[in-house]
Order: C-alpha cells, then structure tokens, then sequence
C-alpha cells in the first residue's frame, strides 16, 4: 500500500538501527467488534526476529506471532479497516500516524517516549489449565488454527477458573487412586471434556467421568465427541438425575441443575458418601413458591428482587447445614465474576469424618425455616436421618 510506505520504512529503519521500541494501535472504527487495541514488540524466537501481537479485546488478549513482512502488512490492514491511528515507538522519536475517514494516511513526529528498550526475550504465555485440545474446536470454543474464538473468550475463561477451582479442591478432598465423578445436568459439557482433559489427558491421573442429561441431542452430542477425542473413559448418559443408580461417586458435580433437581443431585452424592460434591445451583423455585403470598416481617423482603436474593441465600444456606449434618465441611463461595452472570456460587462439601452437633444443627435449619415461614426444605425429604 502505497500509502503506508513511510510508516513500513520507519518501522524498518528503526529496528535496523536497533532502538526500536513498540507499536500501538488505537481508536477503533467498530467498537462494538471487541478488539479494542492492539499492542506490537518485538521478540526473538530461537534464531529469528519477530512482531509479537498482542490483540486486547474486551473480555480476554490474544498473541499471535508474524515475521517482520508479515507482521507490516498485518498492521497496514488493519490500519485500513479497523484502527485510526497507531504509534510507532522508537528511542530517537515517536512517529503518530492518522488515517482519516476517506483513508488519507498522515504523520506527525514527537520527542520520544522511551529512552530504554524492552528485551525482546520470548515470554511464555501464562499457563492455562485447559490446553487447546481438539475436544474445544469440537465445542466450538476455538476455529480450525486452534485459536479460542472471541465470542467464546468468557467460557474459555469460565473453563480455566473451574479448573483451577476443580484442583485445588480436589487436592484436599480424601479420594481414592481410581476416581469416578459423576457429572449431573451436563448439558452441552463444556466442563465434562475440560475436567476430564486436565485429569486424564494432562495429569494422567485414574479418571473415569460420567455425565448425566435429559436432553438426548445434547447426550449424542457429546458422546459423538468423547468418541472423536477418543476419550475412553468419559460418556454421557439420558436419564434424570434420581434415576441414576450407581452408588459408586466419589465426586459429584451439579451445575445449574434447575430447582429441585440440585437437591436430587446432592442427595445421589450423600448416598455414595462422595468424597466431595460441587454444585452450582439455580433457579430456586422451590422454596420462593412454597412462600408465595406470605406476609414477611422484614422490610428487605417488601421488594421483590431482594426478596429473590434473600430466598437463594436461605436455599442455599439450608443445604449447606444439612450437608454438614452428614458430616461434610461446607463453604459457599464466587465461581465466576458476575460481570455476565448472576447465578455464580459454587457451593463446595467435602467429606469429613468430624461427628456433627446434629443438635445445633437443627436448631440453625429450624431457625431459618421459623424466620421465613419455611414448611420443608426440599432436600430434608430426599435425604435419612
């Protein structure tokens, strides 16, 4: 591009010269796109010099690199279709180049910004639990060069938090060599293949996954990709989840398992004595109808999101307690950012062999229910005492 052929040999110039520092790219024409900037510095991989690309977009970055040609008509690109301006950086001067609505290309130079270069070691990315494996592109979480789509960004991100989450507690948690987890209301299993990936594939550890589903689309879906990853040991089963019967879990996963069907879920857990169970609860329908039309005493409740709130925290909080009357240590906390989602809390029980005060127990659970004109939990029913 002819346009450019300033802005190419400043870029060329300085970097033979040797005080080269960055570029930066800004003022994008289509906010609304995501990639809001992007950032260029040069690094030497084995023998060779290259552009290392840094592409901020909103929700997560992304680093490609270009060799030096390359990596010029890649900014000469994107100075035609996606920025209005960028920086080249060097330790003699900063050279601003505009384009204008009608792609007029300008200059513009300022004293430098920069008096010490960067060194141009290769970083390594910061490591990510979840490797790009072919079971993501299956999911469509990244195309076909293995690179995570941008609308996906948030779930890949979703993905790594979980995992770390998932090994820390599982870390701690008293399992056996050979682990079966049971995953129940997988849904489209973006988490399943990711757990099972990092256990199996990645820490070779003795894994065996099942996920369960209602949905038989969403079941052959993900058994078509299990088998395609040739992942031997996870499958997916259709059932609702009190319908499944194996007594061997040693850990039990619900996410967003709707309503009651979280309660079914910790229960099937409680039955195995899984060493740990994880739920991500929602909608909790149950105990908001069984309340509906009664009068409460606190002025939080007059208005109805607080009273939704306030009705998530006594559901949750009311499961917790029974499970720490079947001897689980519990804690409730953020899994993700709610930035994107409100239904956000992971509530964690790990299986402890402390005898619990069942007394005292009762007492808080009796409590809560008085407070709030609570008939019946619907995990007191499910679950002997």
């Amino acid at each position: 591009m002819e346009a450019f052929n300033t802005f190419s040999e400043v870029i060329q110039t300085s970097i033979a010269a040797d005080d080269f520092v960055k570029i930066t790219l800004s003022k994008p024409i289509r906010k609304n796109e995501g990639l809001r900037n992007i950032y260029v510095r040069l690094v030497q991989i084995q023998d060779a010099i290259k552009f290392s690309f840094t592409y901020h977009y909103k929700t997560n970055d992304q680093v490609k690199n270009d060799s030096i040609a390359e990596g010029i008509e890649v900014l000469q690109e994107f100075l035609m279709t996606d920025f209005r301006t960028a920086v080249v950086f060097t330790l003699s001067k900063d050279i601003h180049v505009f384009v204008s609505k009608k792609k007029l290309v300008s200059y513009n130079e300022m004293h430098p910004s920069f008096s010490n270069k960067p060194p141009i070691t290769h970083d390594q990315p910061k490591q990510k639990r979840a490797e790009l494996g072919t079971y993501l592109h299956y999911l469509g979480v990244t195309d076909k060069e293995n690179n995570v789509i941008p609308k996906m960004a948030d779930k890949f991100r979703q993905i790594n938090k979980y995992l770390e989450i998932m090994e820390s507690l599982i870390a701690n948690a008293k399992l056996p060599k050979q682990i079966q987890i049971v995953d129940m209301g997988s849904g489209k299993g973006y988490l399943t293949f990711a757990l099972y990936d990092y256990l199996v594939v990645q820490r070779k550890m003795d894994v065996t996954v099942t996920g369960i589903e209602l949905r038989k689309e969403l079941v052959d879906y993900c058994n078509g990709i299990a088998d395609k990853c040739a992942f031997e040991n996870l499958h997916f089963e259709c059932k609702p989840i009190e319908a499944y019967e194996n007594k061997k879990i040693d850990i039990l996963i619900a996410l967003h398992a709707c309503d009651t069907a979280t309660d079914d879920a910790i229960t099937k857990g409680i039955v195995a004595k899984a060493g740990l169970i994880v739920c991500a609860p929602c909608c909790h329908k149950q105990i908001r109808q069984q309340l509906k039309g009664k009068e409460q005493e606190d002025p939080i409740l007059k208005y109805g999101i607080f009273k939704e709130r306030q009705f998530e925290m006594v559901t949750d909080t009311i499961r917790a307690l029974i499970l720490e009357k079947k001897k689980y240590q519990t804690k409730i906390f953020e899994f993700v950012s709610n930035e994107h989602t409100r239904k956000n809390v992971l509530l964690v029980a790990t299986k402890s062999s402390k005898e619990a005060d069942l007394k005292v127990l009762d007492q808080k659970i009796n409590a809560l229910k008085s407070t709030y004109g609570i008939e019946q939990h619907y995990l007191e029913s499910t679950v002997k005492f």
